[in-house]
């Protein structure tokens, strides 16, 4: 399908126009004695750019693309297979000689910005940035001091996949009615999702962005409250563990009718269910006589530029060209990748794939940014070990408050050790 790129190109020239980098060397027009404009001389640029294997065919697109929107830059492209959950690694070796562009998934931020190893967005890039995403994905490309790094393609998270002959979409709505109804299974084991019922209660993680280490974690009023509805999910028959394995192939025979995962899962459980396939964001719960709304940890994958880079004019106009309305559009056409672009909604195929509207609901109306900060790693290891306690049933009706509050102090020493 061919592309309008009027849009992408606008805005990358745009960017280039205003990128404060002229001391780096681009070759841009001047004025002669009569103030008539000399024409602008082509800039030559090398640019590496990074990227799994999957997008090599989108990234030669783009880049030709690039190409014929930029006759002002004569751009000699090198690009290497880099998957964008290996870019914090693969840059470790050496920030100097990695990749000018690279795609990265934003949990990495905050160990790139401790490698020198990403570049803040120009101004132009960053209203970009906020016109095109919802907050949480503005926000997941945020680092501590308040300057955005990356340009975010598609976010990531997790919602509920379920059977439409089991559950209607108000009965989703509601985790307590679903296990009326049917069976359920949810990975509380998992520390990326047991924090959705704390998070939803009103639990924070390092202030409102997730980006003030000295707020640290802060469970909030309800708790307690939290913990004993989690030991009461867990008694409940029709709930079942999810250890990873048991949610797909619950649905696949039948012994189960919803479990929560994430956009990878798509195609196997429409395998799996066919014409009962049904997708939904995180439901509601209850806990101590009162509704909350789970929320979603939500991640993005974003384009990065290395501040090492030795175009950074041509490298900073091609990450915002890659992250452009134009370019989520076509990424999707390509590959399905859901764009975070909040004009892209309706898509040929998309109303026809109920993930689709069920990730866009949660990164709209049910999700938190996952801190990328340094002392977010002291969250995962006690959330693990309080999870597994949950399903083993060591944490019961007898112990639970204590059992909470040890978890509480837990979290907090190990996030004042990470400080």
């Amino acid at each position: 399908m061919k592309i309008e790129w009027k849009k992408a190109v606008g805005l990358a020239a745009a960017v280039a126009m205003l990128v404060p980098m002229a001391a780096c060397g681009a070759n841009g027009g001047d004025s002669n004695a009569s103030g008539e404009s000399k024409p602008s001389q082509t800039q030559s640029a090398n640019l590496t750019v990074w990227g799994p294997s999957e997008d090599s065919e989108w990234l030669k697109d783009m880049e030709e693309a690039f190409g014929k929107a930029h006759p002002e830059y004569k751009v000699t492209w090198k690009n290497s297979v880099v998957a964008e959950g290996d870019a914090a690694k693969t840059v470790k070796t050496d920030p100097t000689a990695a990749a000018d562009v690279y795609m990265f998934a934003n949990d990495q931020l905050g160990d790139l910005l401790n490698q020198n190893a990403i570049a803040p967005v120009n101004d132009v890039v960053s209203q970009q940035v906020k016109e095109q995403n919802s907050q949480t994905m503005v926000d997941s490309v945020t680092g501590t001091d308040g300057k955005i790094y990356g340009v975010p393609y598609t976010s990531n998270t997790y919602f509920m996949y379920y059977n439409k002959d089991k559950f209607s979409a108000n009965d989703a709505k509601s985790l307590d009615t679903m296990l009326e109804k049917g069976k359920v299974a949810y990975p509380l084991q998992n520390s990326w999702y047991i924090p959705a019922f704390y998070l939803g209660a009103g639990m924070t993680m390092f202030g409102s962005k997730g980006t003030d280490a000295k707020a640290g974690i802060d469970f909030g009023p309800n708790a307690d409250a939290v913990s004993e509805a989690l030991v009461k999910l867990v008694a409940n028959p029709n709930f079942s563990n999810d250890d990873g394995t048991l949610g797909l192939a619950g649905l696949k025979n039948g012994t189960l009718d919803a479990y929560f995962s994430g956009s990878w899962d798509a195609e196997n459980v429409q395998k799996a269910l066919g014409d009962k396939y049904g997708a939904a964001t995180v439901p509601t719960f209850k806990a101590g006589g009162k509704d909350y709304q789970m929320k979603a940890l939500a991640g993005s994958k974003a384009i990065g530029m290395n501040p090492n880079t030795k175009a950074p004019e041509v490298a900073s106009a091609f990450a915002a060209f890659l992250g452009s309305t134009e370019a989520q559009k076509k990424h999707w056409e390509m590959r399905q990748i859901i764009p975070s672009d909040k004009a892209l909604t309706n898509l040929e195929g998309m109303s026809t794939s109920p993930y689709v509207q069920a990730q866009l609901d949660t990164i709209a109306k049910t999700s938190v940014a996952q801190p990328t900060i340094s002392a977010m790693s002291a969250w995962w290891t006690p959330a693990e070990t309080f999870g597994k306690a949950l399903v083993s049933k060591q944490v019961n009706d007898g112990n639970v408050k204590q059992k909470t509050a040890d978890f509480m102090a837990s979290v907090k020493k190990d996030v004042a050790n990470k400080q």
